[in-house]
């Protein structure tokens, strides 16, 4: 595997890049943000990477390079999308975005991405059997990770509970929507999560999204069984998990 790859991640709001020391997770150069262009298109996304790229000069030569999107990825077809334009749905953007910048990319969910970072540089290293790892945001991603292995395109949030799909009622989003309490969004955590773990029996959970700051109002007063902690790597997740995915590709 080479020392360093490069990794991008597809946002609502931003496309963000940078390079990555495969052996540590952290940045070898400063990382670059670009807004998500509007309509966020295949191809309006891929100029946008292509600017991204030409801001590292040499530093991104020849190195692998990982995606992310918010979007189920099979084959490099992204057959979903989330919080960007429909018109990647079932779309073969993995083709698409290689043929316009003249080189080869792999494409994952960036759910899957932060699972992979996590494994590799964050709070699940080391760790053996299933991990789920699952971001809290806007909607509800997660990613199930066995001895190592990612188990990809794995999408709990929608998995249904007392009668709604998890991430109507789970989502950090919702919590500011509804204006929650910490006190009730955690029963709702503590549902959505004891589904969880009645279904897979995981070894270990972590848990990611910008909410994860807050981790200590709501993680401490979950009872389950596995041990669930909050996701280390944060905003780096999606670009440090795009590299290493490149990597081992």
């Amino acid at each position: 595997m080479t020392d360093v790859a490069f990794g991008i991640d597809i946002g609502g709001s931003g496309i963000k890049g940078a390079p990555v020391d495969l052996a540590t997770g952290k940045f070898t150069a400063e990382r670059v943000r670009i807004p998500t262009p509007q309509p966020s298109t295949p191809k309006a996304v891929a100029k946008t990477i292509a600017k991204l790229l030409a801001q590292f000069g040499d530093d991104a030569k020849g190195l692998p390079i990982g995606i992310t999107v918010p979007a189920v990825v099979i084959n490099g077809v992204t057959v979903s999308a989330a919080n960007i334009d429909k018109k990647w749905v079932n779309y073969p953007a993995r083709d698409v975005i290689s043929d316009l910048l003249g080189r080869p990319v792999t494409l994952l969910n960036d759910a899957d991405a932060a699972g992979l970072a996590e494994l590799h540089y964050g709070a699940a290293q080391g760790q053996q059997g299933l991990v789920i790892v699952t971001t809290l945001g806007t909607g509800i991603g997660s990613a199930l990770i066995y001895n190592g292995v990612l188990v990809p395109n794995c999408e709990l949030g929608h998995i249904e509970i007392d009668g709604f799909p998890a991430e109507k009622r789970a989502a950090s989003r919702v919590r500011t929507d509804e204006d929650l309490s910490w006190g009730t969004y955690t029963k709702r955590l503590q549902r959505f999560y004891e589904t969880l773990e009645f279904l897979f029996h995981p070894d270990l959970f972590v848990v990611g999204g910008g909410i994860s700051r807050n981790s200590e109002k709501f993680l401490p007063y979950l009872t389950l069984t596995a041990p669930i902690v909050p996701a280390q790597l944060r905003n780096q997740a999606g670009i440090a998990g795009a590299a290493r995915y490149a990597a081992e590709g």
